[in-house]
């Protein structure tokens, strides 16, 4: 992993732990609460969107770092990550719907399930510390 490569990821990471801090706020509401609150609700749309697209380039740019090439969607990159020994498999697998929740967010496929992106908060909050977590011991790894 390039100089370049490592300072992109630990930028990215931090956007991670951004959203994951404001994520924890919402995750205090209950369902109904996040369901009538329209800016706690646009919010949490918009932190997860984030997060996920944060992690994306991460893969993106860990993948081509190590010369595992071009997944071939997103999905694909957290499965890549996963067999390259960058995240646990498990992990990897757990984490690969984000992509779809993703696309759903950025174009706004049907409309969007209320109950999903909440539920979505506490998957995030309790599965991208663990990708935080690997990430950095991978970039340690590295050095």
């Amino acid at each position: 992993m390039t100089p370049i490569e490592k300072d992109i990821a630990l930028r990215k990471a931090q956007v991670i732990r951004e959203g994951l801090e404001i994520l924890g706020k919402l995750a205090t509401m209950d369902l109904e609460k996040y369901r009538r609150d329209t800016v706690k609700r646009k919010a949490a749309e918009r932190v997860l969107q984030q997060t996920i697209e944060a992690a994306l380039d991460i893969n993106a740019h860990i993948l081509a770092g190590i010369g595992a090439g071009a997944p071939d969607d997103y999905y694909q990159s957290f499965i890549q990550m996963g067999e390259n020994d960058v995240l646990d498999p498990e992990l990897a697998k757990e984490l690969a719907p984000a992509a779809g929740l993703r696309n759903r967010l950025v174009h706004q496929y049907d409309d969007l399930d209320d109950d999903l992106v909440f539920q979505s908060i506490g998957k995030a909050l309790r599965l991208f510390p663990r990708y935080l977590q690997a990430l950095v011991a991978f970039i340690e790894s590295r050095e």
